[in-house]
């Protein structure tokens, strides 16, 4: 018997039957209107039934490429061919009461919003009786359930494909008589099923069927977390309509996007990482397992720039009345969570030095790493236009990249953040090889962005928080932002509640990444990475000792993990729990995990191996046990010392608590020499802190050491374990280490020790951190509210207040390895 799903739990729930039908593609068609703060138009869906309808219909699916699938793969020793046809023929803002009859012995029983009342409501959405068995002869309809909240849907219709200028092509008829349903959907399946060298033209079709004319409203209902459709008497999903139109817009409130002002104070509006994902910015189907490409046209005022998870640099077309029209388009299929889209009047922050060449740089691999890299073998994933089965594409270790910002943060990009993005590339792909994504668009976005960074299919999301300070924070937030391109976005998780397959890689490939970047000896590289341990050990144990015990665990689900309901729906569990997204223990345990495994292996056969993985997965879903047998698989009995999939599991994944493994490392970090020498430094101001309350005159001043960003949260964080610091201490640390100049994890220390030891003379410093750093709506008594993201979001635990005679403002603790 189906789950029932209950919204009113700490349970994400993912409604869509994808078991019954999916989506192959989105064609986005929307205008942004930032007076009311809305966003509408239309999203054309095209689907195609589900691997457990396809069986139990019968098709034959063993039958190779459609007819024009062959026919194309005909022509691939040239471009595929692309009408001359116009597909603005049809509006290109059609109004939705433009309605063409096409199928008359199918009436409309809506009423003229679309919307039919209680009747469809009491359809139960997750009962087997609504899929798509063709022996059901109950009197339910089929029900296409898609993932849908905070939006106004006004009418859904179905489109007729037929009436596209040159559609005949994807029939086995010449010319298009006696148009049916059946002849619809055979157009749509043999457009989804082209071959990916045929992209292109199916992109160019995908935009003309979604400026085709409807053929007849659809019923639909919606619910809390759903949009249900279904067409009067078709019963499965074979016989659903296989292109449906829905118009809606968007609610001022709805929780995926977030309307604001830039730091510039100009109206901007972008997705920040909401947990229920996309589902309030167009319906969708919401799984993992839904991957989709898409397409999308966006217009707005001729002041905004809209940048979007594309594969193009989209430049806009001139419209009438002073607006611009934006186009985007994807050809990989990924789960549609990971569509992102800004808009604002962002600034593209131009390097001076770099020529347009260098900008795409193309760099060959030394030959050993080359044939590990460049392996032989056709790809696991399902068909698309892919860059590691390019030569070219694989040995580009730089990728076109552009940064945009808010006018007033030009200078300091310029400054910092330019100079890193082709280093950290380049590192990136020195370690993982081929990128698997075409372009990346960086983007400061507004204060209030709840995050240090957010990676999505060809854009990055980064604070104005990692400007300022040196090139440390930056440059260890870029490199986990980049590392999502392989984990995260090409290699996702099947089952959500495997955070650590995204975020614990994205932490583990951080520190590789920004050490390759700074070009460092093998000496300095050990003693950063075991600084970085440490940071990242103490940050567990507070985790661990604030925290519930089943939210301490990497595999909540255990071996159900990947599981879901008959029709495909299933929940996110502790998905919505207020608590989970401030936890990091994804990030830090998954973090452990790999440099347990990279240390019990060897760095070298580990990386060998990792590289291989990606050339495996990439382009698919995976669970935990999919990279721990390869790994056992890859490597011989003897390299294994041991280990196995179950120990992994039982010792690291499906339990909370410190791993076990991990306890016999610590004391290797605490000895190190980057440690020994903050440990020095602690020493040095616990003595002169002694002296200062005992009030001894002013001896000869200890010569303090120059500390590295780590060294210096490492020493402010030791000394808030102490009861009482002098505000003389407070103002020598300030003086002698420039704490009011250093990055803003560095910064966020000193403000919690100013505020603990009511520092007052450096209060200004707090101010300026709560305007700059955080977002002063967002703080509260009890935590910040940030919000968690399809790829990376960090979690900022604890508060402390801000006592004063004239106000009481919280400060958030931040955390260094949250993304």
């Amino acid at each position: 018997m189906e789950t029932v799903l209950d919204p009113s739990r700490d349970d994400l729930p993912l409604t869509a039957n994808t078991n019954h039908i999916l989506v192959k593609h989105y064609a986005l068609d929307l205008d942004v209107d930032f007076e009311n703060h809305v966003i509408e138009g239309a999203i054309t869906i095209f689907l195609e039934p589900g691997s457990r309808c396809r069986n139990l219909s019968g098709a034959d699916e063993g039958s190779g490429q459609s007819e024009s699938s062959e026919s194309c793969k005909a022509e691939t020793s040239a471009p595929c061919r692309i009408p001359v046809t116009n597909p603005g023929a049809f509006s290109s803002k059609m109004r939705s009461n433009d309605i063409v009859d096409c199928d008359t012995s199918e009436k409309d029983t809506s009423d003229k919003n679309g919307n039919h009342g209680s009747m469809e409501q009491t359809y139960g959405i997750f009962r087997s009786e609504n899929c798509c068995n063709p022996e059901n002869h109950e009197i339910e309809d089929f029900l296409l359930i898609l993932d849908c909240c905070d939006l106004s849907v006004l009418k859904v219709e179905e489109v007729d494909a037929t009436a596209v200028p040159g559609i005949e092509r994807f029939t086995r008829s010449a010319q298009l008589t006696n148009v049916s349903r059946d002849l619809r959907n055979q157009i749509v399946h043999e457009l989804v099923t082209l071959p990916a060298d045929c992209w292109k033209e199916q992109l160019y079709y995908y935009a003309c069927c979604s400026q085709a004319p409807g053929c007849g409203e659809l019923l639909f209902t919606s619910s809390t977390w759903s949009l249900q459709i279904r067409k009067m008497g078709v019963k499965t999903a074979t016989d659903f309509p296989h292109i449906v139109r829905i118009w809606y817009k968007t609610k001022p409130e709805g929780r995926s996007i977030t309307w604001t002002t830039d730091q510039s104070s100009r109206p901007c509006v972008y997705t920040m990482g909401s947990p229920i994902n996309n589902r309030a910015l167009f319906p969708c189907q919401e799984p993992p397992v839904a991957m989709s490409t898409w397409q999308a046209t966006v217009r707005a005022a001729a002041s905004f720039v809209v940048l979007m998870s594309g594969e193009n640099s989209a430049k806009p077309t001139q419209l009438q009345e002073g607006r611009l029209s934006w186009n985007y388009y994807v050809t990989m299929p990924m789960p549609a969570s990971t569509f992102t889209i800004a808009i604002g009047s962002w600034k593209e922050v131009k390097p001076e030095s770099y020529s347009l060449n260098e900008l795409s740089t193309v760099t060959s691999f030394p030959p050993s790493k080359a044939d590990s890299r460049c392996a032989s073998g056709i790809c696991g994933h399902m068909e698309y236009p892919c860059r590691f089965q390019n030569p070219n594409t694989a040995s580009q270790a730089i990728i076109p990249y552009r940064v945009f910002a808010p006018e007033c943060l030009q200078h300091r990009c310029e400054e910092n953040l330019l100079q890193l993005i082709p280093q950290c590339l380049s590192s990136a792909h020195s370690t993982l090889g081929t990128h698997p994504f075409t372009r990346l668009d960086v983007l400061i976005v507004p204060a209030n962005f709840a995050s240090l960074g957010m990676a999505s299919p060809h854009i990055i999301f980064l604070s104005q928080s990692v400007l300022p300070g040196g090139s440390q924070l930056c440059g260890t937030r870029l490199c986990h932002e980049i590392a999502h391109a392989w984990f995260g976005l090409a290699i996702g998780a099947r089952d959500w509640t495997e955070e650590w397959l995204s975020e614990g890689f994205a932490t583990h490939l951080e520190d590789v990444f920004w050490i390759e970047a700074q070009k460092l000896s093998r000496d300095e590289a050990k003693e950063q990475l075991e600084l970085k341990a440490l940071l990242r050990w103490r940050r567990l144990q507070d985790e661990v000792q604030n925290s519930t015990e089943e939210m301490q665990v990497l595999r909540p689900n255990k071996d159900e993990t990947g599981q879901v309901s008959e029709s495909g729906a299933s929940v996110v569990k502790y998905g919505l729990k207020p608590e989970k997204i401030f936890m990091q223990v994804h990030y830090l345990k998954g973090y452990f995990l790999l440099r347990f495994l990279a240390s019990r292996l060897g760095e070298e056969t580990y990386f060998s191996f990792l590289r291989k993985f990606v050339h495996r997965f990439h382009g698919q879903l995976i669970l935990s046990q999919d990279f721990l047998h390869m790994l056992l698989e890859d490597i011989s009995e003897e390299e294994r010392l041991g280990l196995s999939v179950e120990d992994i599991f039982q010792n690291w994944l499906d339990t909370s608590g410190i791993p076990k493994p991990l306890l016999e490392e610590t004391q290797t970090w605490a000895e190190s020499r980057l440690v020994q020498q903050v440990n020095d430094e602690v020493t040095k101001w616990i003595r002169a802190n002694v002296r200062a309350r005992k009030r001894r005159r002013r001896e000869k001043e200890e010569v303090c050491e120059k500390l590295l960003p780590d060294q210096l949260v490492l020493l402010l964080e030791s000394l808030l374990e102490e009861k009482t610091l002098c505000p003389r201490i407070l103002q020598s640390l300030e003086k002698k280490y420039h704490l009011r100049e250093q990055d803003a994890e560095v910064r966020h220390r000193w403000c919690e020790l100013v505020i603990k030891h009511k520092y007052t003379k450096a209060y200004e410093d707090v101010e300026r951190f709560l305007q700059e750093d955080q977002e002063p709506q967002k703080i509260h008594a009890w935590g910040w509210e940030c919000t968690c993201t399809r790829a990376c979001v960090p979690r900022l635990p604890k508060v402390a207040a801000l006592s004063s005679s004239h106000k009481h403002t919280p400060i958030p603790f931040w955390v260094s390895n949250g993304s």
